[in-house]
């Protein structure tokens, strides 16, 4: 059973964490020269243009999930496997921006006993987890993305070629709880990383 009042704090802030990625994708491709998030409604901060409903559901049930994919056009990019690469890590990256403004505003909660403490937990642990998972190399997550733009121009065609595949893949090692274990210290660690610069600043 869900707790009503837990989900409270974690559901708005579950959304933040995505809207906050998505925006991040379709705002550095815009810079880079492409319109196609834009024109797509990808830059706005409704979030009911970037929730996957499937997406939403894992991140409620299995605590880890996605949002849509946000339309890009490499084409318009100088350097397409650069460009794809600064795309794919800029939600990670907006990801961990968000998750150290949230430990500094944990602290100064939890030192003013603050009744939105509890808030700024989930806000801290969803943007830390979705900027970890999303780094996971495996499609549709960013990091496939970054490994295929590494990848010999031979390679990432049959990396995408098979991605579809590993769709299935990942969905597996979520519900299995495999994801969970792989990735779990690397959350924690991240988690005590951003309070411990946190604390040095607050207090």
């Amino acid at each position: 059973m869900f707790n009503i009042q837990g989900l409270l704090f974690s559901i708005p802030a579950l959304i933040i964490a995505i809207v906050g990625h998505e925006i991040g994708h379709g705002l550095v491709s815009y810079w880079l020269g492409d319109e196609t998030a834009k024109r797509d409604g990808r830059l706005s901060i409704n979030p009911l243009n970037h929730i996957d409903p499937m997406g939403l559901l894992f991140m409620v049930v299995f605590r880890f999930g996605w949002a849509k994919a946000v339309p890009i056009n490499p084409m318009y990019y100088k350097n397409r496997k650069l460009g794809m690469i600064l795309v794919s890590l800029a939600g990670v990256t907006v990801n961990f921006l968000f998750a150290i403004v949230s430990a500094f505003l944990l602290l100064l909660a939890s030192r003013n006993q603050w009744a939105i403490a509890p808030f700024f937990v989930e806000l801290l642990w969803y943007n830390t987890m979705l900027g970890v998972f999303n780094l996971v190399p495996l499609p549709p997550l960013d990091g496939s993305k970054v490994l295929a733009s590494l990848l010999p121009r031979k390679w990432e065609y049959m990396f995408y070629q098979y991605e579809r595949y590993f769709y299935l893949l990942l969905f597996v090692l979520v519900v299995t709880g495999v994801i969970s274990g792989v990735i779990g210290p690397v959350v924690s660690g991240l988690l005590n990383f951003f309070l411990s610069i946190a604390y040095k600043v607050v207090l």
